[in-house]
C-alpha cells in the first residue's frame, strides 16, 4: 500500500495552472526524487501534500489521510521545504528543545538528531553564526525529531560542500533501510542518481514519468534522461507513467 499518494492534484494561481491532475503513488522505505525542471510544480505538489496549499483538484494524502488528518503529524511526517528560518539568538540546542516541545517528542530525542546531522559540536553556537549548509542540517535535524515516519524534502543538498552531500546520501539511504520513507526534491542529478530507488519526472504540472533509477537510466545518465523528457511541452513517458 502506497504511504504517499497523489491523485489528479489541481492548482492554478490566476491564469498559471501550476499543477495539472498529477498522480503518483509512493511505497513504504523508499527514497524517492522528485525531480522537474523550475517552475514545473514540485514545490507547490509538496506544498500540497503537507496542508500549505489547498489544491483546487484532486487528494494528496500520507498514510490514506490528508495531512491535516493526520492524528500525530510531527510524528507521521517531517519536512524541510526551504532554507528555514530561525531565530539567530537562539542556540541550536535551544532551538530544538522548543521544536521538541511543539512537537511532542522526547527531549532525549535532541542529542540523538544531533548526532544525526553532525552538529554536535556546534549544539551550543547561536544560529544567526551557521553556514548555509549548517542550516539546512539544523532543519534536517528539526524535521527528525520526532522520529517520523515519512520525509519530504525540498532541495536539502543546498548550501552543503561535497563532504557534506555524500553525508546526506548515507543518511537517507540509512534512514529508508530502517523504513523511512524519504520524498527529496532535488536539481543535483547526478546525485540523486547515486541516492534514490525510484524518481518522479514532473513538466508543467503533470507527472512525465515514475519508475525506478535503474530501469529508467538502463546505463543512461539520468541527467540525460531528464533533459531529454522534459525538453518540450509534450514530452513522452518511459518506463511507468503515473498519470493520465
Amino acid at each position: 500500500m502506497a504511504i504517499i499518494e497523489a491523485i489528479g492534484l489541481t492548482k492554478r494561481y490566476r491564469t498559471v495552472l501550476a499543477v495539472d491532475r498529477l498522480s503518483f503513488s509512493v511505497e513504504p522505505g523508499q527514497v524517492v526524487g522528485f525531480l522537474g525542471p523550475n517552475g514545473a510544480g514540485k514545490t507547490t505538489t509538496l506544498r500540497m501534500l503537507l496542508g500549505l496549499v489547498r489544491p483546487d483538484g484532486g487528494r494528496a494524502t500520507i498514510g490514506g489521510r490528508r495531512y491535516p488528518e493526520l492524528p500525530a503529524p510531527s510524528h507521521q511526517v517531517g519536512a524541510v521545504l526551504e532554507a528555514a528560518s530561525f531565530y539567530p539568538g537562539r542556540t541550536a540546542r535551544n532551538h530544538l528543545r522548543i521544536q521538541a516541545l511543539a512537537a511532542g517528542a522526547e527531549q532525549a530525542r535532541i542529542d540523538v538528531v544531533l548526532d544525526l546531522v553532525g552538529l554536535t559540536d556546534a549544539a551550543g553556537r547561536r544560529v544567526g553564526g551557521f553556514s548555509l549548509g549548517m542550516r539546512q542540517r539544523l532543519g534536517l535535524a528539526t524535521a527528525l525529531l520526532a522520529d517520523p515516519e515519512v520525509l519530504i524534502l525540498d532541495e536539502p543538498a543546498n548550501g552543503l560542500d561535497p563532504e557534506g552531500v555524500r553525508w546526506l546520501r548515507d543518511l537517507l539511504r540509512g534512514l529508508a533501510a530502517e523504513g523511512t520513507t524519504v520524498l527529496v526534491s532535488s536539481h543535483i542529478l547526478a546525485e540523486v542518481a547515486q541516492t534514490v530507488d525510484s524518481v518522479i519526472i514532473i513538466n508543467q504540472g503533470r507527472v512525465v514519468v515514475q519508475a525506478p533509477i535503474d530501469q529508467l537510466t538502463d546505463g543512461t545518465g539520468l541527467e540525460d534522461v531528464f533533459l531529454s523528457l522534459t525538453s518540450t511541452p509534450q514530452a513522452s513517458g518511459r518506463g511507468t507513467a503515473a498519470a493520465s
